[in-house]
């Protein structure tokens, strides 16, 4: 018995010494940071934030690949099977922790497949709608709705995103007769409300941000726990009496599951420290986000967390995409 306990301690410390070798010597050559979308939107501008200021602090080359397709799965079911070495992670939205739900069939487990890293930064949700629209207040909007059956829509940014999610989740809460117009984008979806086409619209932030400052559309509620420091006059959901209606968009790090854990600490403890810099904090209020940078644990409960809910809200509306 002690022979053999002798063999398991010398393996224990073994394995923590090449663990913490490996820890030391990362990155050794360029690390890709995959975002499953083109390049332009707010994941990818958030990972390449993310890209320089860990190039700068770990003294190698943090390059941004974009993959699109398949509302970022197709990008997610790469990762999920590339090497567990830290040279391989990826930027998420929060499509990763719906698409399980949505899709009937997606090339990745959320939960059993990544490391958690950090989430970078959040962004809450905000319905906005034409200034020809009488509503001021989400209240006023609710009856609204209800006084005329099968008149409105809301327009937003693709099926499953977390907006039409939003919608969805605000249309069962109070039985609304309300009919989700998809736009490829939340761009198209901004267009056509400003345009009164569609005369409500549940979006992200930023992109809604210029057309409420220009006057085009009218902010009526963030669904989110604070007021927006781009929208500071704006009430929250429940400033107005409407609970459990937050919706917000993530941008975060995972990797491969079995990446080392001294790897994952590494990049979160880079994370944390660049998502603190004046410089980062500046450019991510810019894109309408707020920065979090979380430990790899409370990220993993996030990610479970948004998956359950946003689950629900899926069954519940019925939706699905083959």
């Amino acid at each position: 018995m002690a022979a053999v306990v002798r063999v398991v301690l010398a393996a224990m410390w073994l394995f923590s010494g090449v663990a913490a070798a490996t820890a030391q010597a990362y990155p050794n050559k360029p690390v890709r940071i995959v975002v499953g979308f083109t390049a332009g939107g707010p994941t990818d501008a958030i990972a390449r934030i993310v890209a320089q200021k860990l190039s700068d602090s770990l003294g190698h080359q943090f390059v941004v690949e974009n993959i699109g397709g398949a509302g970022g799965n197709t990008a997610a079911g790469q990762v999920a099977h590339a090497a567990a070495d830290g040279y391989t992670i990826m930027a998420i939205s929060t499509g990763f922790v719906v698409n399980p739900s949505l899709y009937a069939k997606v090339p990745y487990d959320a939960v059993k497949d990544f490391a958690p890293v950090t989430l970078v930064a959040v962004s809450p949700n905000v319905v906005v709608v034409n200034p020809s629209v009488p509503a001021k207040t989400l209240p006023e909007l609710i009856q609204l709705i209800r006084d005329n059956p099968g008149k409105y829509s809301f327009a937003g940014p693709g099926v499953g995103s977390t907006p039409h999610l939003g919608g969805e989740l605000f249309r069962l809460a109070f039985k609304l007769d309300l009919v989700h117009v998809p736009f490829a984008g939340a761009g198209p979806a901004i267009q056509a409300t400003v345009g009164g086409h569609t005369p409500i619209a549940f979006t992200a932030l930023p992109p809604a941000l210029p057309a409420v400052q220009a006057g085009q559309l009218r902010a009526l509620g963030i669904a989110a726990s604070e007021r927006a420091a781009g929208m500071p006059d704006v009430p929250t959901f429940a400033e107005q009496g409407i609970k459990d209606q937050d919706a917000d968009t993530l941008t975060g790090i995972v990797a491969p599951a079995g990446t080392p854990k001294e790897i994952v600490d590494l990049l979160y403890r880079e994370i944390a420290k660049a998502v603190s810099q004046p410089d980062v904090k500046e450019r991510l209020t810019a894109l309408g986000f707020t920065p979090v940078a979380n430990t790899p644990d409370e990220f993993g409960a996030r990610i479970r967390l948004e998956m359950d809910k946003w689950g629900k809200v899926v069954r519940d509306a019925k939706l699905r995409i083959e």
